[in-house]
């Protein structure tokens, strides 16, 4: 093992535990093999961290081009060979799959282990287990960028939004055939098989033809994607690969890799003030279920909008976060646990304060609270994304308004 551990290198990959019988008993993927797997010998970790660390004697290490890669090979890994401590104590909601639907325009969409059986039906294939929901999703957003996928309506004579940022090849304006959509997809079954050398052969292919027949542009559709496929740029996937393997104990890790609500008011010159609620979950943003509140009854002050926003919130049946984070200091992480204790719950409340130079954040929390002191410096830069993504939502909110008010 030690011999393993020195010559790690710094490339993304799989590493694979073992145990003095040779069998493999964890496997994981790393954007860096090398600080990954010291990462275990170099401090405490949890119970079942150090437990899997006393067992392995011996370590196997796969490279592959990207984290990408990794993230779909370890999946295969843990698919194939269901290593223990991968598998223990987990059950079918720990882990998540990516369906194939059956349509006459398929599109990938993710599902919970639970619902696999159940929704069997409705997906040609499916792939997995992944670990992680959130690496998943950014995923999915590389891989939408070289096989494009469809979400909308088919000719419903309006383009939709990912059409205009290429994420989307036209089903919406019959831009594309069922044939030739059906490519993309086979492109897309190809790469979760880890086939990625076969989609350049025949991409390469698809461009010879193209060019022999004069269809310039699309032959340099194809080259492109060739191109995306040889220089994966998975930065997104680095920092969430970061997230999930912090080290972290894991009932830390549950909560600041659940759901987090982040909070900011926009209020400039004191009108048409607005709230905005962001959510995150895995470390990445949950888009669909941010939430905008124009101020209605609170005439000036953050605070006091920010106590309306949360008592409006949680006025509704959404679901419930682990972590609230508010853009502010004292006072404002102060009205966010009184509408909390009015509500009778129990939510940990995470404040972002600018201090004096307005250059350096300053956490402001319950200082005797010593796991929620742990999460927000283990996860410090989750929750400044978090912060920064809710204050982007409010003002582009508030800019909006403004804009239609103005008089012509």
């Amino acid at each position: 093992m030690a011999k393993a551990l020195n010559n790690l290198p710094d490339k993304p990959g799989v590493y694979l535990f073992k145990d003095n019988r040779g069998e493999i008993i964890y496997v994981g993927k790393a954007g860096s093999l090398k600080r990954r797997v010291k990462s275990y010998f170099a401090r405490a970790g949890d119970r079942k961290t150090e437990a899997l660390v006393s067992e392995a004697i011996d370590l196997e290490i796969r490279e592959t081009p990207s984290v990408l890669e990794a993230l779909i090979l370890e999946a295969e890994l843990i698919k194939r060979l269901k290593p223990k401590y991968n598998i223990r104590d987990k059950d079918d909601k720990s882990f998540i799959y990516v369906g194939i639907t059956r349509e006459d325009f398929p599109k990938p969409i993710l599902v919970r282990g639970h619902e696999l059986q159940a929704m069997n039906s409705k997906f040609q294939v499916s792939f997995g287990p992944f670990t992680s929901a959130g690496a998943l999703r950014e995923a999915l957003k590389i891989l939408r960028g070289i096989f494009p996928w469809s979400e909308c309506k088919p000719n419903q004579n309006k383009p939709c939004f990912y059409y205009g940022i290429k994420k989307c090849p036209g089903v919406c304006v019959g831009k594309i055939s069922k044939k030739d959509y059906q490519k993309n997809i086979s492109g897309l079954k190809l790469f979760f098989r880890g086939k990625k050398t076969q989609i350049i052969k025949n991409l390469e292919r698809e461009m010879k033809e193209a060019s022999k027949d004069r269809e310039f542009e699309r032959a340099a559709e194809f080259r492109n994607r060739i191109y995306a496929l040889n220089h994966i740029h998975d930065i997104s996937l680095i920092k969430k690969d970061d997230f999930m393997n912090c080290r972290a104990p894991e009932a830390l890790q549950h909560k600041a890799m659940g759901r987090i609500e982040g909070y900011d008011i926009s209020n400039i010159s004191q009108k048409l003030a607005t709230g905005s609620m962001v959510v995150f979950r895995d470390g990445a943003p949950e888009k669909k279920e941010y939430k905008k509140f124009r101020i209605k009854n609170t005439k000036s002050g953050d605070v006091p909008m920010l106590r309306e926003v949360l008592t409006r919130r949680f006025k509704n049946n959404w679901p419930s976060p682990d972590i609230i984070l508010i853009d502010g200091g004292e006072a404002q992480v102060g009205v966010a646990e009184k509408v909390l204790k009015a509500n009778k719950l129990n939510i940990p409340v995470i404040g972002i304060a600018k201090g004096i130079s307005r250059k350096n954040d300053r956490f402001v929390f319950d200082y005797n609270d010593q796991e929620l002191k742990r999460i927000t410096k283990i996860f410090e830069n989750l929750f400044k994304q978090v912060r920064d993504e809710a204050h982007r939502f409010a003002i582009g909110y508030h800019r909006s308004l403004r804009k239609i008010k103005r008089p012509l």
